[in-house]
This record gives structure tokens, C-alpha cells and sequence, in this order.
């Protein structure tokens, strides 16, 4: 059967694939009302197509083997835009998934565009036209239809002849060493980690002080928190503009609660109130010199603006001629760092991106390279240190 539904059965499947270099894995989750995203399939599938499902909401399945697998140094993992698939194994083991290799990430290095997604890749590589119209199903509900099912082991069998292309592609162009470099981030532990006291930093707030912005981390780590035991999205405990006006006004009761908005009287005045009003006077009450200080947006000399402006073209010069995403060479910030600091501490002047950009962008600045139209396409000159 595609479809494994007992644990002897998933231990079998874990052990025939441990025995090959690689395997393609993919997973269907649902995470719309829920603040961990709910596994509903895994796909797995050897160098030689061999695909099978394992369904983790099987009553009394042990997947155990699967995770085994995952761990195993002698296999490698292949997966697609694979962030939320290491994610969801990290929350479950407490491990990063390793070895692995993102197709969307090679992809991305060998030319194929910035995120480029599983349909185009497979199209481009193999001439296929995948059949989406599961793709926005509800993988939850059971029993699977055999489309459904179809659907998903497509996603696995296809990668295989995805990572066959694109591992040749890497290696002729000396560039799987780029991928490694980016993948690396995906092992760190710290990618996958979520503390409740830095949630606050993904919040916007107006004109942020240092007592607002104590109000909001500790605000923001009981929303955490609260939505993780509840196993709920963290809007519906309470949004982001409620939390953003509670830390500008910090109330101390339940009537100054009831005039935030998107808080009700009800809620002011019940359990939820007096939880948000002693997190509150918890961050009101703690050490001054604890208070997180706020950042103040680096100003951009007017005389850099036109140093950008040039740098965003040579991004593109550099994109086309080296056949690269410009997305994963250097981000909009990366630009207006480098046109202010020579060694900013930007991805885009380490590793892989200064041979491609960093190192021409500071020539650029420096008047030792320059651009301009020659037979009327964008044209790089080698002007020397004069």
C-alpha cells in the first residue's frame, strides 16, 4: 500500500531506504488553526521512485524509525523549500534533519530564478506539468483519495530527478560548495529555536520607548507562551495592533484595558484582564536597566543614495552574467550597508557573494569600476585606482 498506517510497516520502509545515498521527503501539514503546525504526511521516496506515504495520524503508529532516519549521517535528505519541513522535525525531535540539500535553494544558485517554486522546477528539469489541484486540500481528513495520495508521492518522485539535475549543474559550475553555505544556516539549531522573549522584535510599534517597548516583550512572551500551551495562532489570543497600543499606554485597570482596541469589556474584565494587567505592571516594575533601548533606523547619508542606486545595478549586471538569483546574492539592506560601511557585517561581503558581488560593489564605490551602456546593454569598466 502507498499509504503506511502501522509501525512495523514504517520501520521496514525507514530500513530499506537507509541502505541509498539520498532520499526526497516531503510532508503535508495543516497549521491554520493551530500554533504548531499539524503533521498529516510524510513522503518518502528512494533514488529509484520507490514512494510511500507514512501517515503520522494513524491511531498508535511509532515513527520513531522515521526519526532514526532523518538523524542517519549516511543518508542524505532531499527535500524543496524545505524550512517548514525542518521545522516541523525539530519540534518533534528536538533534532535538525542531517544531511540535507534544498533543491529550491540549488535552484536559486544555478539561475532558476528568486524562490522559485516545485512546479517550475520540475517543469524546467523534466518536461512534467504537476497535476496542483490537491494542493490546497485538507490533508487532515481521512481516508485519503487517490489523487490525493498521487499527488503527494508526485512531490517526492519527481525531487529525485530535480536533485540528479541539479547536482550536476552545481557540480559543472563549481558551485556546490554555495549550497552547502546556505544550507548550513538550516542545520543550526538556533534557526528552529523560538523564545518567547524575543516575539516582542517581530511586532510594530509607534514611536518605541524603552518602558513601551519592556511593556511589549513581556506583552508579547505571555501571547507566546499563552498560544503555545493552547496550541492556537497567536492572533487569536490577542493581535498584534492590540499588543502594540497596550505597551504605548500601559493600563493599569480594567476600565484603561477595555479602551484598547480589539479589547472587549468582557475580556478586560475577565481572566484574560487580569493576566494582561499583571504582565504589564511586571514590565512596568522591573529593573529600568533591563528595558530593552530602541533601535534608531541607520540615517543614509545623501551622499550614498546615488552609491545604492549604482549598486542595485550592478546587482542585476552580476545576477545576469553569473546566472544567479539576485534575491540570494545581496538584499536591499545588504546594499545600504555596503554603501555606507566598506565592512559591513553583511552576508553579501562573505563566502560565495563577495566573489560574486561584495568584492565588485566596493570597486564600484571607489571609483576602480564603473558602469555604463556600451552597444546599448549595461557594461562593466575596469577604470583602474585612478
Amino acid at each position: 500500500m502507498p499509504v503506511i498506517t502501522k509501525s512495523e510497516d514504517v520501520k521496514a520502509f525507514c530500513e530499506e531506504l537507509s541502505a541509498h545515498e539520498y532520499i526526497t521527503i516531503d510532508t503535508e501539514f495543516l497549521r491554520e488553526k493551530t500554533y504548531f503546525p499539524k503533521l498529516c504526511l510524510v513522503q518518502l521516496s528512494s533514488p529509484d521512485k520507490r514512494a510511500k506515504a507514512i501517515d503520522p495520524l494513524a491511531e498508535g503508529i511509532n515513527l520513531e524509525p522515521l526519526f532514526d532516519l532523518l538523524e542517519n549521517k549516511n543518508v542524505l535528505k532531499i527535500f524543496h523549500s524545505g524550512r517548514q519541513d525542518l521545522e516541523i522535525f525539530y519540534n518533534l525531535t528536538g533534532k535538525v534533519v542531517a544531511p540535507f540539500f534544498d533543491t529550491q535553494i540549488a535552484a536559486m544558485v544555478c539561475g532558476y530564478g528568486d524562490s522559485v517554486g516545485y512546479e517550475n522546477i520540475v517543469r524546467n528539469v523534466t518536461g512534467v506539468q504537476v497535476d496542483k489541484s490537491s494542493q490546497f486540500t485538507n490533508w487532515s481528513l481521512r481516508p485519503l483519495s487517490d489523487k490525493q495520495i498521487t499527488y503527494a508521492l508526485g512531490d517526492v518522485t519527481h525531487l529525485c530527478d530535480v536533485y540528479l539535475s541539479l547536482k550536476a549543474e552545481l557540480e559543472q559550475r563549481g558551485r556546490t560548495s554555495w549550497v552547502a553555505q546556505e544550507d548550513k544556516i538550516l542545520t543550526n539549531p538556533d534557526t528552529y529555536a523560538n523564545d518567547p522573549y524575543k516575539a516582542w522584535e517581530r511586532i510594530k510599534i509607534r514611536s518605541p520607548k524603552p518602558k513601551s517597548l519592556a511593556v511589549l516583550r513581556e506583552l508579547a512572551a505571555w501571547r507566546e507562551m499563552t498560544a503555545q500551551k493552547r496550541d492556537i495562532p497567536k492572533p487569536w489570543v490577542i493581535r498584534d495592533d492590540a499588543l502594540s497600543d497596550m505597551a504605548n499606554q500601559a493600563p493599569r485597570d480594567a476600565k484603561q484595558l477595555a479602551k484598547i482596541r480589539n479589547v472587549s469589556k468582557e475580556m478586560a474584565e475577565g481572566r484574560t484582564g487580569k493576566q494582561l494587567l499583571e504582565t504589564i505592571a511586571k514590565a512596568i516594575n522591573s529593573p529600568k536597566d533591563s528595558w530593552p533601548i530602541p533601535k534608531k533606523k541607520q540615517q543614509i547619508p545623501p551622499t550614498a543614495l546615488a552609491i545604492i542606486d549604482i549598486l542595485k545595478m550592478l546587482l542585476k549586471v552580476q545576477s545576469a552574467e553569473h546566472d544567479v538569483a539576485a534575491k540570494i546574492i545581496a538584499s536591499a539592506a545588504d546594499i545600504e550597508a555596503i554603501a555606507i560601511n566598506d565592512k559591513a557585517d553583511v552576508p553579501a561581503l562573505s563566502g560565495w557573494r563577495k566573489e560574486v558581488f561584495g568584492a565588485e560593489a566596493i570597486a564600484v564605490k571607489h571609483g576602480r569600476l564603473a558602469i555604463g551602456l556600451k552597444d546599448g546593454k549595461i557594461t562593466k569598466f575596469d577604470i583602474g585606482d585612478e
